[in-house]
């Protein structure tokens, strides 16, 4: 396993990466509305981040693939594809899944958006993961191992009575989409690599309502969950310091959770 540890000057230009990505989230805010298609959503998200943010889609091209992001709809796992025909509604949640390069390195978010008439039970699933997500970013720090990180996440999603996704996880990330290491969404505390500083890796969990068993669909993308429940996913970017981590897509509403600071 080669893992890249990224320099100092290599690190600033991550940290642009990830603020430009948090802007797009930003601008997605005021767009993602019930009676949008995804594919509307893609094409602005595309233009966004071409002429506004002077950057590029990463994902588009990236094994094939023709759009600039996933837009994952209810109980689609993870690698939707966003279609002029799917319009949101008014019960539904969505993942939207971008990543960006900016100067040679890429940065990879997704956040979760409830629609206006979401039930309390999606509204729980999608809370529950974004809390897992933040439990396995909180044990980064140096000496930490990728373990730690997977059993965070797993003990909490486990104790709300929801299963993880295995077959997809976490990813080193740099110059390319996806390095070493893999960042497995469950296992041993203590376990695997050891964490040193100047690495950056995404968290990205996929937490099912049901059982965690997946398909892929036809069209060789969409993975949804087998027994056609919910799912959800929420992904950041993460720096390994020297006292813990930082966030690099950090976005707006999220000010108290930038960086930890382990001693």
């Amino acid at each position: 396993m080669q893992v890249q540890i990224k320099s100092a000057e290599e690190i600033e230009l991550m940290k642009t990466s990830g603020k430009l990505l948090a802007d797009v989230f930003h601008m997605l805010d005021d767009i993602v509305k019930e009676g949008v298609s995804t594919l509307e959503i893609n094409n602005k998200v595309d233009e966004f981040i071409r002429h506004t943010l002077n950057a590029r889609p990463a994902s588009l091209g990236q094994y094939g693939y023709e759009f600039v992001l996933n837009s994952s709809v209810n109980d689609v796992v993870c690698h939707g594809v966003p279609t002029h025909n799917q319009k949101l509604k008014s019960k539904d949640i969505v993942n939207f899944d971008i990543t960006l390069e900016k100067n040679g390195f890429i940065a990879d978010s997704s956040k979760m958006y409830l629609m206006s008439e979401a039930s309390p039970i999606a509204k729980r699933l999608v809370k529950t993961t974004y809390d897992a997500m933040w439990a396995g970013i909180k044990t980064v720090k140096p000496g930490a191992t990728l373990g730690d990180i997977g059993a965070a996440i797993q003990t909490l999603a486990e104790s709300k009575g929801y299963s993880v996704v295995k077959e997809y996880c976490g990813h080193g990330i740099g110059r390319e989409m996806h390095e070493e290491p893999q960042v497995l969404h469950y296992g041993k505390a203590g376990a695997g690599l050891v964490l040193i500083e100047g690495m950056t890796f995404t968290i990205e969990p996929m937490i099912n309502q049901g059982k965690a068993k997946t398909k892929t669909k036809k069209d060789g993308w969409t993975v949804v969950t087998a027994d056609k429940k919910l799912s959800a996913q929420w992904e950041h970017t993460i720096l390994v310091t020297s006292t813990g981590y930082e966030v690099l897509t950090l976005r707006n509403e999220e000010p108290n959770h930038k960086r930890g600071l382990k001693t």
